[in-house]
């Protein structure tokens, strides 16, 4: 029962995506997350213990962050304009693959967020898995939020010129990284309540949202190749900078086109 509310939910916050197609996985996506953890924080109310309030209260802030940076920068700045053509439009895709991709978003954020459904449901304790999963969701939240203060603030600067500055001195894409930082610390905080079945779903969310990231750094690098290709300074940064992982020497995604996202 408890899924089935939480999925309401996600399908709720991600409706916007009818209005516009690409909010399905962007400002749907952050709503949804929003609305997930306010959602099992009525719902267990009476059963939290401060690790699972915090929990509940970090998918919030998470969520809210993520949808209002978005805001933000769809009426700050000219992101839109420079999308079009790599996203598609809102008229060029049909009712059927607008249900199609609600649903479908819909669930792989339920899934994202099962280790928190788990260990609530289970009632289970605080434990080592609990408490490192909090840590490492909020140094994710801090890399990503951090990552996109400094790229508005470089780019600010100078609009027309790639950013390696701050974090992106150490990946190209350290709000990605931070995203999947974040992911990590709730896949991790449920491991020890996980059984059967709940491995798979955790599991296939988790492995979710890192394709999504992947497929979002490749979408990436194919603009940034476009606008900065010729730029040697670019071509020295993209060679010597890894694209997702810090230290871990993946420099592009470029190739692999079953990177779709």
């Amino acid at each position: 029962m408890t899924f089935i509310i939480i999925f309401v939910l996600a399908l709720i916050a991600c409706a916007c995506g009818f209005k516009q197609y690409v909010w399905f996985i962007s400002l749907g996506y952050g709503a949804a997350i929003a609305f997930i953890g306010a959602g099992l924080l009525v719902t267990f109310h009476s059963h939290l213990i401060i690790a699972t309030l915090l929990q509940c209260l970090l998918l919030i802030i998470y969520g809210c962050r993520l949808s209002g940076y978005l805001i933000y920068r769809d009426i700050k700045t000219a992101y839109n304009r420079r999308m079009k053509g790599e996203v598609k439009s809102n008229k060029d895709v049909g009712m059927g693959a607008k249900i199609g991709i609600w649903i479908s978003a819909s669930l792989l954020y339920v899934l994202q967020t099962s280790p928190v459904t788990f260990r609530l449901i289970a009632q289970a304790k605080m434990d080592g898995f609990l408490i490192a999963g909090l840590i490492i969701s909020v140094c994710g939240l801090v890399l990503e939020t951090s990552a996109d203060l400094q790229k508005n603030k470089a780019k600010k600067k100078n609009p027309k010129r790639f950013v390696d500055t701050g974090l992106f001195k150490l990946v190209r894409c350290p709000n990605y990284f931070g995203e999947m930082t974040f992911w990590t610390g709730i896949f991790i905080s449920g491991i020890s309540v996980y059984h059967g079945l709940e491995w798979l779903v955790a599991v296939l969310g988790y492995i979710g949202i890192i394709y999504v990231m992947f497929g979002g750094a490749r979408r990436l690098e194919i603009r940034q190749d476009k606008n900065y290709g010729n730029d040697p300074q670019y071509q020295h940064y993209k060679k010597t900078t890894p694209i997702m992982i810090p230290f871990i020497p993946l420099y592009s995604v470029k190739k692999y086109k079953w990177l779709v996202a």
